[in-house]
Parts: C-alpha cells; sequence; structure tokens
C-alpha cells in the first residue's frame, strides 16, 4: 500500500484526482492538506470537506498556507475563469461543512505524519508547494524520512500556461517550489510536458458518469465548466493535470522520465520556471551544482493513463 498525503486546492482536476486516490486499491490516502492556489485557501478548504462528505472520504483535511513563502509576493487574482467562483465549477456547494478539520496547520500535519511513518509517506502535491516548503523550513530531516514527492508542476520542453515560460503551480510561490526541488529527497516533477497531451473528452467523463455512480455524477456535473474553459486548447475535453501525478504513485511505468538537478526561476520575465540541468549534460560550474537529482516526466501513456483512471473511478 502507497501511504499518501495529498496537498491540494480543489480545484476541478483536483476532484478527480482525489477520487482517484481515494478509490483506488493501492493507495492509503491518510490526509488531505490545503493550499491556496484556485481559490483562496477558505474556499479550496471548503471544497475538501466538501468532496470528503459527498464521496465518504476518511482521510482528516488540514488547512494550509494563504499566502506565498514570501510575504513580499502580491497575490493575484484567483483563476475563476478556469475553475469557478467557487474553485468547483460553479456547481452548488454549502458555503460551510460541518465536518472537524485537522485541529494542525497543513505543514505541521504533513511533518508528525511522516514522523510517524518514516520511509511511508509519499506526499502528492498538485498544488502551490508552499505547505512542503514551510515543512522543511520547520523540519528539514523530514526531507530524509519522506519516501518521495510527486509533483503536478512545471514544464520543460513546452510552453508554460500562466506565461510563455511558466506553470501556474510553480509561477503561484516560485520561491516555495525551489525550496521543494532542491531539498535532499526524491522528487518527481508531473508537468505541461506530459499533462497538456493528456485530455479526458466530455464524452468519456460522461459515458463513466453513465455507468458509475453518484461519485462520478458529481465529477461530471462540477468538470463542465471546466471543458468549457479548455475549448481553445482541447476538442470538447479537458487536461487531467492533477490526475496524471496520481496514476504515477501506482503506474510509473507509464512514464518517461529523465533525471537531473532542477531550479526555478525566481523574478523576473521568466519568473516560476523551470529548468532542469539534465544529468548526462555537461556544463561550466552554476547554480545546480551540487543539487540533488530529480525525476522530470517527458514521456507520457496518455491513453492507458485515462483508461486506469476510468477503471480505478468505476469500482465505486
Amino acid at each position: 500500500m502507497h501511504k499518501v498525503i495529498y496537498d491540494t486546492d480543489p480545484g476541478v482536476d483536483d476532484a478527480m484526482a482525489l477520487l482517484f486516490l481515494h478509490r483506488h486499491p493501492e493507495i492509503d490516502l491518510i490526509g488531505i492538506t490545503t493550499v491556496f492556489g484556485n481559490a483562496s485557501v477558505d474556499t479550496t478548504t471548503r471544497n475538501a470537506l466538501f468532496l470528503k462528505r459527498e464521496w465518504n472520504i476518511p482521510a482528516p483535511v488540514a488547512k494550509g498556507a494563504s499566502v506565498t513563502i514570501d510575504p513580499a509576493r502580491a497575490e493575484r487574482e484567483w483563476p475563476a475563469m478556469v475553475h469557478g467562483e467557487n474553485g468547483l465549477g460553479d456547481i452548488e456547494v454549502p458555503h460551510t461543512i460541518d465536518l472537524p478539520l485537522d485541529p494542525r496547520p497543513a505543514h505541521r500535519f504533513i511533518i508528525d505524519t511522516v514522523r510517524a511513518n518514516p520511509g511511508e509517506v509519499r506526499l502528492v502535491a498538485v498544488g502551490r508547494m508552499t505547505n512542503l516548503a514551510l515543512a522543511l523550513k520547520e523540519a528539514p530531516e523530514i526531507a530524509g524520512l519522506v519516501k518521495d514527492v510527486v509533483i503536478m508542476g512545471g514544464n520543460f520542453y513546452v510552453p508554460g500556461n500562466v506565461s510563455p515560460v511558466a506553470e501556474a503551480n510553480i509561477h503561484g510561490d516560485p520561491e516555495a517550489a525551489d525550496i521543494v526541488m532542491t531539498a535532499p529527497w526524491k522528487v518527481v516533477v508531473i508537468g505541461l510536458d506530459v499533462t497538456s497531451i493528456t485530455t479526458m473528452s466530455r464524452g468519456y467523463l460522461g459515458a463513466m458518469a453513465a455507468e458509475g455512480d453518484q461519485a462520478i455524477k458529481l465529477l461530471d456535473a462540477l468538470s463542465q465548466s471546466y471543458i468549457d474553459f479548455y475549448s481553445h486548447a482541447v476538442e470538447d475535453g479537458m487536461m487531467v493535470h492533477d490526475s496524471c501525478a496520481s496514476v504515477y504513485v501506482v503506474a510509473p511505468e507509464l512514464f518517461k522520465t529523465i533525471t537531473g538537478a532542477v531550479r526555478v526561476v525566481c523574478g523576473g520575465i521568466a519568473d516560476g520556471q523551470t529548468v532542469i540541468k539534465p544529468d548526462n549534460r555537461r556544463f561550466p560550474p552554476g547554480d545546480w551544482d551540487g543539487l540533488p537529482s530529480q525525476v522530470v516526466a517527458t514521456g507520457i501513456e496518455s491513453e492507458k493513463v485515462l483508461g486506469l483512471i476510468r477503471n480505478t473511478l468505476l469500482r465505486g
């Protein structure tokens, strides 16, 4: 069993990834931590509790960071045009959910859980990396206790989606992402190189909803405006960014990867750009030297990934 803490900012594609993690038979979802990004942290936390309630997920929810790790960074507008004003495609969601939160802030929940399960916890982070960076800052020794970190974020050999060179999760807190990428733990970066070519059509999701239970019908409903948003890039479908990271946990063989030190540009016109120094390339001395070699996905078997998502969600 893979013990997973899911660090998330629900978010439409976050919701699909959450249901995948909850339903896959080889995954033990031991915690959900929330972060700001697709909406405010109050909204993403409410959404996590809503999905926990609707999908009967036993994992505790811990509320996380509301601002970037560098407080001098000005917050941008929430991406309501992507995920809706309420973060879940503007389906009807109660203002409050009558479920308790874990009393600890998300970064402390991560620290405590990792210490209690040394060498076992896999962190699946599909939003801004702020909670992970805060955990490292407070307890740097957890880097040696985590099994690995699988993130959805970044782009290496394809354009960004919020600037010509930057992906949204990394661009949202570049300093935090650089802390995570350069820490002495194993990071697997599932970025736009693979997620932007892994798309689920409206019909594919609709057929799943017709065959599946109320959980998938809810997922189908909250995904409709997200699919509408993607009409500029996908023919009547959506990119399943966060689910790709979740799939990697159980099926890494569906991905082609390279290794190397990764840095994140902080500031300037390339703010949030992720840059890898491949292990098989030699360069003069520079800012990638002496850093851990991380894993970066550059290829994906998209149809098999979609099939695994479908089969897992339909387990009911």
